[in-house]
This record gives structure tokens, C-alpha cells and sequence, in this order.
């Protein structure tokens, strides 16, 4: 029963991402037909650092529907059932997530707080916790085993399992959707376990595509000011000036 840390890993994404985001973003303001540029585009004729100047210069105008065409595909475990809750409310997204009906549970991996490590109290509490909880479960699955529901045992059983029991998931997202997600999650209000998996994501966006991806995050860092209420700012940037 392992305690269970982050990893994200960019299983695909979209070939020739900037070429595409610029094809689709011309097609918006071009009379031609952008298929006739598009070997132009692959071949370096029109450089990746015109198409990127470009696309960054619509971007600012807040056109971004194009950068749906261009996706990502992340491979992320050590997360616990409370981070993908919040992370599948992300709902322009694909998600294949580990079942709990069909994987065996009985040597539960789960994640620690780091609030609760911090405190050895907390930490011995919580750990001794999720082994009363694995006992629970290897012992009603034995129970059910034994009155003929060996072959669904895991499907009752895992009712015991906490929000810290980890889990591991495929996500697919579009730009668009990635630039918002970021945006929220990436925050310092945002949850500590998903922005700590955001970040990660988006190391990697930033990498593979910065045309798109180099000035993404919380929306304080785009923006230039905090814009939370007063109640609710961290503090990092200033408050939107209302009366500007």
C-alpha cells in the first residue's frame, strides 16, 4: 500500500501543430483556400516564426476558437479520486480513467496531503487510516467471495475506498480547452493537488507548443492584475483598477 506521487507524461499530440492553428487562423481572413498554402507552411517557406508571430498577434484579440484543432494527450497517475473529480468537471475533454470495478484495491495506493505529512500526528492518524480502510476491503471482498460474488467482489467492495485512494487517467484536451483549464487550475486559489498537475501539463504544452502555450497560466499572469474580489485575491498581482 504505497503512498503515491505525481507523474505526467504527453502521451500525443496533434502533428505540425503551428502550421495548423496558422491554416485555420488564415482561412479566417484569407480570400484563397488555405489548403493551397498549407506545403508552403510545412516546408518552411512562410517560418514558424512568422506563423507563431501571427498567431500570437490573433490570439491578443481574443480570437482562439482555431486552437481547437490542435489537441493534447496526457497519461497522469498518482492523483487521488478527489483531484479527478474536479478535473473531469473540465467537460470539453476525453477521459479514460482506472476503474475501481475491475482493479483489485486490496493494496490501495493513495496520496498524502501535504498538510497532513507536515504534522506527524496528522500523518500517522491518516496512514494508519488507509490500512484500517485496506483490512475493510480485503476483508468484505473475502465475505462476498465466500456467499458467491467472488467475480464482482471489487464492484461492492470499493464503497469503503476514500477520496485519497489514487487513480490514473488519460486526458485529452484541445488548446482552447487546455488555455482555460490552465487558467483556472493554475491559480494559487486552485486546489493544491490539481494545480500541482496542471503545472506539470502545462511544462509540457509550453515545450511542444509556445507559440500557444508560452504566455498561459493563471489568468492573473495573462492579465496583468488579480481578477478575484478583493475577498478572494492571493495578493500576487494588484486588483483590477474598476474606475480605469
Amino acid at each position: 500500500m504505497p503512498l503515491k506521487t505525481l507523474r505526467v507524461e504527453l502521451l500525443t499530440m496533434t502533428p505540425d501543430p503551428l502550421p495548423l492553428i496558422y491554416a485555420a487562423f488564415r482561412q479566417c481572413y484569407h480570400a484563397g483556400f488555405v489548403a493551397d498554402m498549407w506545403p508552403r507552411l510545412l516546408s518552411g517557406e512562410i517560418s514558424r516564426d512568422k506563423q507563431a508571430e501571427f498567431v500570437q498577434s490573433v490570439l491578443e484579440s481574443g480570437h482562439d476558437s482555431p486552437v481547437e484543432h490542435v489537441s493534447f494527450t496526457f497519461a497522469v497517475e498518482g492523483i487521488s479520486r478527489a483531484c479527478s473529480h474536479q478535473l473531469v468537471r473540465h467537460r470539453i475533454a476525453s477521459y479514460s480513467q482506472q476503474s475501481q470495478r475491475y482493479v483489485d484495491e486490496s493494496e490501495m495506493d493513495y496520496i498524502l496531503p501535504p498538510a497532513i505529512a507536515r504534522i506527524p500526528e496528522a500523518r500517522e492518524r491518516f496512514e494508519g487510516l488507509m490500512r484500517e480502510i485496506s483490512q475493510a476491503y480485503r476483508d468484505l471482498k473475502g465475505l462476498l467471495s465466500e456467499h458467491g460474488r467472488a467475480k464482482s467482489a471489487n464492484e461492492d467492495a470499493r464503497f469503503v475506498l476514500p477520496q485519497a485512494a489514487e487513480t490514473k487517467i488519460v486526458i485529452t484536451m484541445n488548446c482552447r480547452s487546455l488555455l482555460h483549464f490552465f487558467s483556472l487550475r493554475c491559480c494559487a486559489r486552485a486546489q493544491w493537488e490539481i494545480r500541482e498537475m496542471a503545472l506539470a501539463m502545462l511544462v509540457l504544452c509550453r515545450e511542444r507548443l509556445p507559440a500557444i502555450f508560452g504566455a498561459a497560466g493563471a489568468r492573473c499572469e495573462r492579465l496583468g492584475y488579480c481578477p478575484e474580489s478583493e475577498r478572494f485575491t492571493c495578493g500576487r498581482y494588484p486588483l483590477r483598477d474598476n474606475g480605469a
